[in-house]
């Protein structure tokens, strides 16, 4: 507005001094006195003057119509900061160095639980918790001497609520006028404390897991070792008896010497299947490579499986189209494997057959099928098959004894082999245990 009137002022006297010199230049001519000469001179230094006063007031407007364009857009700006204080997100406080509350936005209003007509002129500490007051000023101490922005967490209160943790983020800017002023951004972070509080804590529940397996592996791997040496003794013993010349036990003691032999060797598998269990739970389990025949392999593991399935009556079959398929691999372990998946298929077959199939997949990758015509495993139990200690269809499968350990141990060995295990099953119609590894495989753990 002053400027507006200071140029209109100023326009109007140079309208007023062009009117006197049209009047000076109109009496010139009509005047019948002499020295022509003269008064023509010092008309056209009036007229160049009032050139430059012209100029003058060009360059005047100009100016001002550019203070008053730069005015516009720092006004703007203004407002856009004012916006932006008044509407983050975040508590955002502006104070004298002593912590004087000069300026407060709502998000800051808000977190402390108050107005912000209440906030301005409140010392800030107040709304520190009395136990975090001792060390809150200190730090605003250090803040009229620190450069940089400084970051601490305090305890903040609000009325008639609990104190929540803030994250305080300060930085002091000087000022010749007010002195030092200081500008606070501040963000409760009483969340992300739960947050890192329950991390701590599960992260403590899983030490305590990891120790709680460690020793139930030590346990099952010491208890293993301890009851195998005394059942070698039993079956090796049982063997004797059944092995004494001219029937030197009665049919009855005969038939209890291999009843004592057949349910040590059952218990000898489970023990073994707690072992093995153990040591891969614990990693202590190595594989040792070796080159060998797959296709020989699997058929000697087949035939010596061959007898459960007469047993039984089932129809047991190999296939492979290759008589030779090398790789590398840890042979004694692949045959474990091979035993557990052909035992589950004729233990859980009760009509009809169990197929095991070698084939190549790939320059570098073999698979191994093993079929069943059994019971099968409902879709909702898949999932949860190569879980210890876990065997599904508990209402089919309660006469059928085991630990619940055999697939498990399989799932650890496929993978510990760079392979995979694959599951395709219906219940009442049959299963197919597949299992893809490489050709190839180094020294795991």
């Amino acid at each position: 507005m002053t400027s507006h009137l200071q140029t209109d002022q100023f326009t109007q006297k140079i309208e007023a001094a062009r009117q006197r010199t049209e009047a000076l230049k109109q009496h010139v001519r009509e005047s019948p006195c002499g020295k022509t000469e003269l008064m023509a001179l010092s008309w056209a230094e009036l007229q160049t003057a009032l050139e430059e006063l012209h100029v003058a007031e060009e360059e005047l407007r100009q100016q001002n119509e550019e203070l008053i364009a730069t005015r516009e857009v720092v006004e703007a700006e203004r407002q856009r900061y004012h916006e932006l204080f008044e509407f983050a997100p975040d508590g955002y406080l502006v104070t004298d160095a002593n912590g004087k509350i000069w300026e407060a936005n709502r998000a800051a209003a808000s977190l402390f639980g108050v107005s912000q007509r209440y906030i301005v002129g409140k010392p800030i500490i107040i709304f520190v918790a009395e136990e975090c007051r001792r060390s809150f000023r200190n730090h605003l101490t250090q803040l009229r001497t620190a450069s940089g922005v400084q970051e601490w967490d305090v305890l903040l209160k609000r009325p008639g609520s609990k104190d929540f943790d803030a994250a305080l983020t300060v930085a002091a800017v000087g000022d010749t006028r007010d002195g030092v002023t200081l500008r606070w951004m501040i963000r409760d972070i009483s969340a992300r404390k739960e947050a890192e509080e329950k991390l701590r804590s599960y992260e403590l529940e899983n030490l305590e897991l990891v120790e709680i397996t460690r020793l139930k592996s030590q346990f099952l791997a010491l208890m293993s070792h301890e009851l195998r040496t005394p059942m070698n003794a039993i079956l090796g013993f049982s063997q004797l008896l059944l092995r004494q010349p001219n029937n030197q036990l009665g049919e009855r003691q005969a038939n209890m010497v291999e009843r004592i032999f057949n349910s040590g060797k059952h218990l000898l598998t489970l023990i073994e299947d707690i072992l093995n269990f153990s040591k891969l739970e614990s990693g202590s389990l190595e594989l040792q490579p070796e080159e060998f025949n797959l296709v020989e392999t699997v058929t000697d593991t087949v035939e010596e499986l061959h007898s459960l399935a007469t047993q039984k009556h089932l129809e047991m079959s190999f296939k492979c189209d290759r008589d030779k398929i090398s790789v590398v691999n840890d042979k004694v372990r692949l045959r474990q494997v091979l035993i557990n998946l052909i035992s589950n298929a004729i233990k859980f077959t009760d009509v009809g057959s169990v197929c095991v199939e070698v084939y190549e997949l790939s320059s570098n990758k073999v698979g191994i099928a093993v079929r069943d015509t059994g019971i099968g495993i409902a879709e909702s139990d898949l999932e949860n098959i190569f879980m210890e200690f876990r065997q599904v269809n508990h209402f089919l499968t309660r006469d059928r004894n085991g630990t619940g350990l055999g697939l498990a141990i399989v799932d650890r060995l496929v993978r510990m082999m760079n392979g995979d295990i694959l599951v395709e099953s219906e219940l009442g119609v049959g299963s197919t245990f597949r299992v893809e590894l490489p050709r190839g495989i180094r020294t795991l753990k």
